[in-house]
């Protein structure tokens, strides 16, 4: 299959910028043009976009191996978590919530949000750019009601051993989110196999679509305790009873939906989960390793701090590398056609399955340039 010419943007850019956004594909401009057809032709054909929206959830339940009816459809991780957060009751006696200093800040300013509902937050504190396990040990006990953690640091790609702190957190009774926003894409995903109670994800960086579409995985044997006080008429049992005098949520992870779906984004999102599948998270998974080690290899081989772990089982796609001024930096190599972005003072490198050597190549000619400006 020949992935890079389904994307337009490497006749004549080096993009290597899938964490912040995955590279627009042929599929996808089309799925959006078959949108504003629909639109066009039907009028406003609902029954046929609401069945779009039953198959993307489908495809994201199949995506990270649970049922369809565990799969909340949202437009953001934000939307999903909100919801979740919503339906968590903290007047007891296990009213903390454990998140980590590499969240996403939309997770971690959610969580604390819940502060005025009774919740207490408290922080896991990173050692460099990892966290270890002995920190969770620590932070989390039987008053612990959540442990709301990411899969791949954003700021540094570092890779948390999900299973390792899910053991930690069912010794103490706790429940265990997963961020897994810049794993998705790029990596099998197995929510049972990880066993996470709750997993969010969305389909604008490494799913190959765009922003406005996102999934919540809620736990099967959860969904009836949890009732959402943050929720939309998609989250009815029935959509269109119209019943504005009561509140009947419905009995799968829909109950975690708001307003009306994100239609146009939808028809993308399916495009991009599509063409993900069609070329295997193993071979993806596989693609990406051999990227990134030679990221790694070359940025070592010149004395460029990387930041990002060295061992490949710690790190996701995301390869981080220190600048004195990495704002400047990143202009200058988008000036030079090689597209990356920051976050702190770190240089993100994060490839796919559409990049190659030559992109790599690319990259490191500019950077040999700009030397001054790597730590």
């Amino acid at each position: 299959m020949d992935i890079r010419s389904r994307f337009p943007i490497f006749e004549d850019k080096a993009y290597i910028n899938s964490c912040s956004q995955g590279a627009l594909s042929t599929d996808v401009a089309d799925a959006y043009h078959r949108y504003l057809a629909d639109w066009d032709e039907k009028g406003a054909p609902w029954e046929l976009w609401v069945a779009h929206a039953e198959e993307a959830r489908a495809e994201f339940a199949g995506l990270i191996g649970v049922d369809p009816d565990e799969v909340a459809v949202t437009t953001s991780a934000s939307a999903g978590v909100s919801s979740l957060a919503s339906s968590f009751d903290f007047d007891g006696d296990r009213n903390k919530v454990v998140v980590t200093d590499f969240e996403f800040p939309t997770v971690a300013q959610i969580w604390h949000a819940q502060e005025r509902r009774g919740a207490e937050v408290v922080h896991v504190p990173a050692v460099g750019a990892e966290i270890p396990l002995e920190r969770f040990e620590e932070a989390i006990d039987d008053r612990t009601e959540l442990v709301s953690i990411t899969h791949v640091c954003f700021r540094n790609g570092s890779k948390l051993d999900v299973e390792s702190i899910v053991e930690i957190a069912r010794r103490h009774g706790a429940k265990v989110l997963l961020d897994s926003y810049q794993a998705l894409g790029s990596m099998p995903v197995d929510a049972r196999r990880l066993g996470v109670d709750f997993l969010v994800g969305g389909t604008l960086k490494y799913l190959l679509a765009s922003a406005g579409l996102a999934f919540m995985y809620v736990r099967k044997d959860l969904i009836d305790s949890l009732v959402p006080t943050t929720l939309g008429w998609f989250s009815q049992a029935d959509i269109f009873a119209m019943d504005i005098h009561a509140n009947t949520p419905a009995s799968s992870a829909r109950r975690f939906e708001m307003g009306t779906p994100p239609v146009p984004n939808i028809y993308a999102g399916l495009a991009g989960m599509k063409l993900i599948r069609s070329i295997g998270l193993g071979d993806i998974a596989a693609h990406i390793a051999g990227l990134a080690a030679e990221i790694k290899e070359r940025a070592t081989e010149r004395g460029f701090q990387v930041v990002t772990p060295l061992d490949p089982a710690r790190h996701g796609a995301l390869i981080t590398l220190r600048s004195t001024d990495v704002h400047t930096l990143v202009k200058h190599l988008d000036a030079e056609g090689v597209v990356v972005s920051s976050r702190d003072d770190n240089l993100r490198i994060s490839p796919h399955i559409y990049n190659n050597l030559s992109d790599i190549d690319r990259l490191f000619e500019a950077l040999d340039e700009h030397r001054d400006l790597m730590a």
